[in-house]
């Protein structure tokens, strides 16, 4: 009896199309040099969580339901008085996604949860930070199809970070692109 590795649509994308066409943009001698996804980092701060401690435990569980990996809460690192803050407290929720679910979340988000968004034009080509990472935020959680809009009491939005091995901004928006993100395009339109 065989068992068949099960590998995601984009993780066969990136070796087979991404792969070739990055060298031959780049002219990389090696397959290695070639600039890869490394980690998907979704982060969701709650507002009000230092008086409702429930509205974390309802954050924790929607990213736990988009991403299909359990989140953990975030904890502030310092007191703020004027805010009741206590260094501890849980604030927000995170998680970080590699390997199969990193693949398999990216192609929801661009197949899936993107063209929801209302008046979709594309997503800014300028939220990149000089080291190859590309930071997306997403104003409403509800875009999302796993998220079932009767159950939410608040819609609130969360950031995702794509961490890549490229060492350029001009690299990972490439790397990026060639794996399906819907950027912009940058003509400008003559009226």
């Amino acid at each position: 009896m065989s068992t068949v590795k099960y590998t995601p649509r984009l993780a066969d994308k990136y070796t087979n199309e991404v792969i070739p066409a990055l060298s031959k943009k780049f002219g990389y001698k090696s397959v290695m040099q070639t600039p890869k996804l490394e980690k998907i980092c979704i982060n969701r701060g709650v507002n009000g969580a230092v008086n409702d401690k429930k509205l974390v435990d309802i954050a924790l569980d929607e990213l736990t339901t988009i991403t299909g990996q359990k989140a953990v809460p975030t904890m502030s690192k310092k007191d703020i008085s004027n805010f009741k803050l206590r260094k501890g407290m849980p604030i927000g929720a995170r998680v970080t996604l590699r390997g199969v679910r990193m693949y398999e979340f990216l192609d929801r988000l661009v197949s899936v949860a993107l063209p929801r968004v209302r008046d979709f034009k594309g997503i800014s080509d300028k939220a990149f930070d000089g080291r190859g990472n590309y930071t997306l935020g997403i104003t409403e959680q509800i875009i999302f199809p796993e998220i079932d809009i009767d159950k939410v009491n608040k819609i609130t939005g969360l950031d995702i970070t794509f961490v890549t091995s490229a060492t350029s901004n001009e690299e990972a928006y490439e790397l990026l692109k060639e794996l399906g993100m819907p950027f912009k395009s940058n003509k400008k339109e003559n009226n």
